[in-house]
């Protein structure tokens, strides 16, 4: 960017954002939008990806003046971005239901195959990739907000506690509770859902006899 040396620490840049120099901010946004459009697109629909990311970085500039060139602007920009998505899906959730009947027949099929084993493993060799993706998004769906953006950063990107709990602004003890709940609830989602469709599967062999 013009006038922006790229070795200038993001530090200098903020300074000089808050002291009135506001285009100075783009220079962060080029530096750090793979970051934020990344946690994004990890995180919320791709539709709205853009929509989340942009809305971060204007939460960012908007409490700059927070940030007064302490600690790393990544980390203090990536908190922002988790939160960004954490209320994409408090707004989100509880307005929209996707009921079992809406499963593809793909997904449908794929939790038939697992009603018979339902280990990790068996999720890994009975359905494809994409099968598996869209059928945890589906479950994941079925979550609060809270439980959703704790479950996906501890058990699914595997982050430390700690740095789960910074990043939602939370306790340890907080995102450890939760952390626990937010798994078992999942996997009694996926397991009714299995039994569903094992239920499903036994009354079609019986019409068919």
């Amino acid at each position: 960017m013009r006038g922006y040396d790229s070795n200038l620490g993001d530090a200098e840049i903020v300074e000089r954002v808050l002291q009135g120099d506001v285009d100075g901010f783009e220079c962060l946004v080029e530096r750090y939008q793979t970051r934020v459009f990344g946690i994004a697109a990890r995180r919320v629909p791709r539709r709205d990806v853009e929509e989340v990311a942009h809305e971060a970085f204007i939460r960012a500039y908007t409490s700059l003046a927070r940030f007064e060139g302490r600690g790393d602007f990544g980390a203090w920009l990536s908190k922002i971005a988790v939160r960004a998505c954490h209320d994409y899906w408090r707004e989100v959730y509880g307005r929209r239901e996707q009921p079992m009947s809406d499963l593809s027949e793909a997904q449908l099929t794929a939790m038939a195959r697992l009603a018979s084993d339902r280990s990790s493993r068996a999720l890994d060799e009975s359905v494809s990739a994409d099968e598996a993706r869209s059928l945890l998004a589906w479950a994941l769906n079925r979550l609060s907000a809270e439980d959703r953006a704790v479950l996906e950063l501890v058990h699914i990107e595997e982050r430390p506690v700690k740095e789960a709990a910074e990043l939602l602004g939370w306790s340890v003890v907080n995102v450890k509770v939760r952390a626990h709940r937010s798994r078992k609830k999942l996997r009694a989602i996926l397991e009714k859902l299995i039994a569903n469709e094992e239920d499903h599967h036994e009354t079609g062999q019986d019409e068919n006899r």
